[in-house]
C-alpha cells in the first residue's frame, strides 16, 4: 500500500476544458459506465469515504473533477456514461466532454476502467479498450463489486475478460476489486506506481511516488 494515495484532496470540478487545473503533471483518469463504482472505487483507495461523490442515482457524475494526489500527480473522475436516466442531448454532452478530454489532455498517462464484474465488457468498455490501444495509453481495469459473486466466479470472470482482450496490443493489467471488502486495494496501489513511474510525458522524480515505509 502507498500512503501518497491518501492525500488526495478534491481541487476542481468542471463541465469543460476551460477552467480545469493547468495541464501539466501527470493524470490518471477514472473512466467506467454509470454506477460500476468509480467513485466508489476513488474513495476507497484513497481511504476517504466522502472524497468523490457518490449517488445511488446514476449518472451524477456530470463533470470532470479533479483530485490532487500532490503538485505533480492527479486523479480525474470523468462522467459515468451509459444507462443513467437523464435526457439524450445531456449524454451527448457527456461523451463530448470526454472525448475532448481525452484527446487533448497532455497530461493525461493513463486510464483505469471501472467495470461492474456482473456486466464486463459493455459496449462502453470496449471503446475505452480501443481508445486506449489507439492513443498507445496503459489501461488497468478494476472489476467491481467482486463481493457479489464468490471467490471462483470472479476468478472465472476475470480470466474471461483477459481471454477476450487478448488480441490488444499496449500496456494493460486487470484485477478483481471489492470498495466493499476492500479486496484488491494494494494490487491497485500498486498498479497506480507504476502507471505513474513509467509514463513517457516526463521524468517523475523518485519522490513523487515515494512510499513511507
Amino acid at each position: 500500500m502507498n500512503p501518497i494515495y491518501h492525500q488526495a484532496k478534491f481541487i476542481n470540478s468542471s463541465p469543460h476544458l476551460k477552467n480545469t487545473p493547468a495541464d501539466e503533471g501527470l493524470e490518471i483518469a477514472f473512466a467506467g459506465r454509470s454506477n460500476a463504482g468509480k467513485s466508489s472505487a476513488i474513495n476507497t483507495l484513497t481511504r476517504q469515504n466522502s472524497l468523490a461523490r457518490i449517488s445511488k442515482t446514476p449518472g451524477r457524475t456530470q463533470m470532470l473533477n479533479f483530485f490532487e494526489i500532490n503538485e505533480r500527480l492527479r486523479f480525474v473522475d470523468l462522467p459515468g456514461y451509459g444507462y443513467a436516466k437523464v435526457p439524450l442531448d445531456v449524454k451527448q454532452e457527456w461523451h463530448k466532454l470526454m472525448e475532448t478530454y481525452l484527446l487533448n489532455r497532455k497530461s493525461l498517462c493513463a486510464i483505469i476502467l471501472v467495470m461492474d464484474i456482473r456486466h464486463p465488457l459493455t459496449e462502453f468498455d470496449w471503446q475505452m479498450v480501443e481508445w486506449c490501444q489507439h492513443s498507445a495509453l496503459p489501461l488497468h481495469i478494476l472489476l467491481t463489486k467482486a463481493d457479489k459473486l464468490t471467490y471462483g466466479a470472479g476468478k472465472n470472470t476475470l480470466l474471461q475478460v483477459q481471454r477476450e482482450l487478448k488480441g490488444f496490443n499496449m500496456p494493460m493489467s486487470i484485477q478483481l476489486f471489492s470498495s466493499l471488502k476492500k479486496i484488491g486495494v494494494d494490487e491497485v496501489h500498486q498498479a497506480l506506481d507504476k502507471l505513474f513511474t513509467t509514463a513517457p510525458q516526463l521524468e517523475m522524480a523518485e519522490g513523487d511516488v515515494g512510499q513511507d515505509g
